[in-house]
């Protein structure tokens, strides 16, 4: 049954490997809850035991108590432990421990004013040389298609494909300005920054859906527009969905193949 990726808490986990992610966050929300009702419980309190009221008289000398002091070291300790012991862990996982690459599905995502450009390296694993020269909008990654690695790469705009059960590593880069790459179900945000390749990885858990992909950081006039698709596939889905596009790049490059018709238009005229 297919499951609704938002509700009245946190949008639906597709993801395999960042449950520590909202593990982090149910915990900090509930740590922020107590606080805050503890200080407006607090607040209360004292206006109503410091009001004004007849024969009382206000003392410029407080007379000082331990508990703030205690409570306010408590909070500290919790926050130092939640940083320590369970922040720091899941950044370093995600941010570091990453898979081997052979064990890997392998995507490049190109950022731009206001489309994901997405470059798959094919059948041969290798991603295809890349030339600013040959950007076109039929081209949006510049990719040399007389490259032996770039003759079997699938390209396509806003539409990302993954399998399950399989880790997926994502080099990301950027043409032109900032943006941020935003896939709210993995658990996903990472900043495009023009001059790096940034990369990034996650496992989707639950096949048979599309989500959204969106750009978490303001990039322009059009930044409202620059959504893309994520379909997430078991391993058979992606595999059809890989050999379909195989299918499209050998027809494309067959009719590019094809010699232009000979002009015959000027055949048996009068010299």
């Amino acid at each position: 049954m297919e499951q609704k990726p938002y509700g009245w808490w946190l949008p639906l986990n597709a993801s395999a490997n960042n449950a520590g992610i909202d593990q982090l966050i149910n915990i900090v929300h509930v740590f922020m809850a107590v606080l805050f009702v503890g200080w407006g419980v607090y607040l209360v309190y004292v206006l109503i035991r410091f009001r004004a009221r007849p024969g009382h008289k206000a003392y410029a000398v407080h007379k000082h108590f331990r508990l703030p002091t205690w409570l306010e070291v408590g909070v500290a300790i919790i926050e130092v432990v939640l940083l320590v012991f369970l922040s720091s862990p899941i950044w370093y996982r995600v941010k570091k421990e990453f898979p081997a690459e052979k064990d890997s599905v392998l995507i490049r995502i190109v950022a731009e004013q206001f489309a994901w450009n997405i470059h798959y390296p094919g059948k041969d694993g290798k991603f295809g040389r890349t030339r600013p020269e040959l950007v076109t909008s039929n081209n949006p990654v510049g990719l040399d298609r007389e490259d032996p690695d770039g003759k079997d790469d699938i390209t396509t705009i806003n539409n990302l494909h993954v399998p399950t059960g399989k880790p997926v590593i994502v080099y990301l880069s950027s043409k032109d300005v900032i943006h941020s790459l935003g896939i709210t179900v993995l658990r996903v945000k990472q900043d495009a920054i023009p001059g790096m390749t940034i990369p990034i990885w996650f496992e989707a858990a639950i096949p048979g859906q599309d989500f959204e992909i969106s750009c978490a950081q303001l990039c322009g006039l059009g930044h409202y527009r620059m959504k893309g698709m994520l379909a997430i596939d078991t391993p058979e889905q992606y595999t059809t969905w890989m050999t379909e596009q195989e299918k499209e790049l050998a027809a494309e490059n067959a009719a590019n193949a094809e010699p232009a018709p000979a002009d015959t238009s000027n055949e048996g005229s009068p010299k």
